[in-house]
């Protein structure tokens, strides 16, 4: 599903109104995307939730790879993104929340996503947002689940194995600028000890 042309633009002006929620000046690749998700069975899934979902770069692979009765929880802070991404895509398994990723304990209200999915840019986040979001989504995600991360730059790999016992790196060379990827699994308990990446 490539970004229409609106879409890049629309991206491109909350980028330039918000640099440190939006985090990049385009969407993410395609190749991106689809290697990011190849390292999760979202195929077993019954919830998967996104974190940044933009203008739906990531959604429309996750749908691909769902179960016909599963659902998608997509959060998208930007109204307007959230509004293009509802108007964009619609499948019943889709449910868009415009709001923070610090709320997805409260949305979830109990529920347990096995993958999450996330580009949000945790390195320019306002202090402390960023620890936050991944610290609850390690608590709301399912036993055996994945957290699945995109960013841009290595330096979360160290907060990732503070927070997981478990965490796989890659790296797409070809997305513009290249991306890590990371697969994050068995949730530590506050306060374990962690090992450096």
């Amino acid at each position: 599903m490539r970004p229409q042309p609106s879409e890049r633009a629309l991206f491109f002006r909350s980028f330039l109104a918000h640099p440190r929620l939006v985090g990049a000046v385009l969407p993410t690749s395609a190749r991106a995307a689809r290697a990011m998700l190849d390292m999760a069975d979202l195929g077993r899934a019954r919830l998967v939730v996104e974190l940044g979902a933009g203008t739906g770069s990531h959604t429309g692979h996750v749908l691909d790879r769902l179960a016909p009765d599963a659902r998608l929880v997509a959060f998208e802070i930007d109204a307007a993104m959230a509004d293009t991404l509802r108007a964009k895509i619609a499948d019943p398994r889709l449910t868009v929340v415009t709001g923070s990723a610090e709320d997805v304990i409260e949305v979830l209200g109990g529920q347990r996503p096995e993958v999450v999915v996330s580009a949000l840019p945790f390195t320019s986040l306002p202090a402390g947002i960023g620890h936050t979001i991944l610290e609850r989504t390690a608590r709301v995600l399912a036993p055996g689940g994945t957290l699945l991360v995109l960013q841009y730059s290595p330096l979360l790999a160290r907060e990732l194995s503070r927070l997981f016992a478990s965490v796989t790196r890659r790296v797409c060379l070809p997305n513009v600028p290249p991306a890590f990827l990371y697969a994050c699994r068995d949730p530590r308990a506050p306060g374990a000890p962690s090992s450096t990446p």
